[in-house]
């Protein structure tokens, strides 16, 4: 099994069990331990991999570390866990860090089963970084982050070729998290910038306010015109054939998708895909990837539901999730592209329809020039 189908493997089952994890133990053996397996470590193997990994610090004996990962005889990678019902937080690496110091490990791993920090000694040799360089969550990741995890698999594992990109990795990561926190809400240094610019008068507290939404709205109307752009110009490449407008482009079910139903820049900026959708995202993409290629399946989210689409595009629906009121509804379409709507309870129950989900998926085969040729 490729690496990639391996982790995906293990999201589908994180997501499917997780309510029933009740203790640290039991999110050591359900996700870490086939985490580390997937990676290519022998749990199993006490030459391979150590539980209950002791190194003395000081005047503290006999502190444990969950697990090291060993490396011709060494020690490389230490892993702490932590119950997979809890987040991460920063109070949880101070073994990590007391250990680092005293063992030849260049990286340790922090994890409550399904979020995983990876750390290393980026700012001071032999002194764990105060901040990961690296995180991945199995609920929620994004194909680049694959190949970043693919590095620590046994079969690739070489410490100084990580450690050179770790850098990278690391401020790139916290300036994309800044940037977010930027499109989310605009710090009044930002706002400084971007309004001195288009507005002569004096920047007073009264006229940033009114400026604020307007910076936010342009902002993220700016980053999807962009992406309509270079979507447009691949097309126009492979194909030659133009895209058509937004506003006249139907979706699979009949109706507009999230810009071409009347709404406006500002509706559009008001979409919020919530932590919910992305966790149903990924069900989705571990159930069809049976199927299909798990890189064809993308989501475009709107205002009244998020679409879970083939190729992105809205005339290949794989499912709707309804998630923005109290009941919530998974959309499933037939063979006419007709959308029934059916009420679950929670995230597991989304597995219930997997049959329903893979046929969807599957319906639309392989992509191919043909397609993209005019008829």
């Amino acid at each position: 099994m490729d690496f990639a189908d391996g982790i995906a493997d293990l999201a589908q089952r994180i997501a499917k069990r997780r309510d029933s994890i009740q203790t640290e133990e039991a999110t050591k053996n359900a996700f870490v331990m086939p985490f580390l397996n997937a990676l290519g470590y022998d749990v199993f193997d006490p030459l391979v991999v150590i539980p209950e990994f002791t190194a003395d610090v000081g005047l503290k004996k006999g502190e444990k570390v969950d697990y090291a990962i060993m490396k011709d005889g060494q020690v490389v990678i230490l892993v702490e866990c932590k119950h997979c019902k809890g987040d991460l937080c920063f109070q949880h690496m101070s073994q990590l860090y007391r250990y680092f110091s005293v063992t030849e490990a260049r990286f340790c791993i922090l994890t409550n089963g399904i979020t995983y920090w990876f750390f290393s000694d980026l700012d001071q040799p032999n002194k764990m970084d105060a901040k990961p360089f690296f995180e991945f969550d199995m609920l929620n990741y994004r194909p680049a982050q694959i190949e970043e995890l693919r590095k620590f698999t046994a079969a690739n594992f070489d410490v100084e070729a990580i450690h050179e990109t770790a850098s990278d990795l690391k401020y790139g990561s916290l300036l994309m998290r800044e940037i977010a926190k930027e499109f989310d809400s605009p710090s009044d240094d930002l706002m400084r910038l971007l309004v001195g610019r288009v507005y002569d008068g004096k920047l007073t507290a009264n006229v940033l306010a009114k400026f604020a939404p307007m910076v936010q709205r342009s902002m993220k109307d700016t980053v999807r015109e962009f992406v309509n752009q270079r979507l447009s110009s691949a097309m126009d490449d492979s194909s030659k054939v133009p895209l058509p407008s937004a506003a006249a482009a139907p979706d699979a079910a009949g109706e507009a998708g999230p810009a071409e139903n009347g709404e406006t820049a500002t509706d559009i900026a008001d979409i919020v895909t919530t932590d919910e959708e992305r966790e149903a995202y990924q069900i989705v993409r571990a159930i069809v990837r049976e199927v299909v290629k798990v890189e064809r399946v993308g989501m475009r989210d709107a205002k009244s539901y998020c679409a879970i689409l083939m190729d992105d595009n809205n005339r290949k629906p794989v499912c709707r999730l309804h998630f923005n009121r109290s009941v919530r509804y998974l959309g499933l379409f037939d063979a006419d592209k007709n959308e029934e709507r059916v009420k679950i309870e929670s995230l597991d129950d989304i597995f219930l329809y997997a049959d329903r989900l893979k046929v969807s998926a599957a319906s639309y085969g392989e992509v191919g020039r043909k397609e993209l040729l005019p008829a």
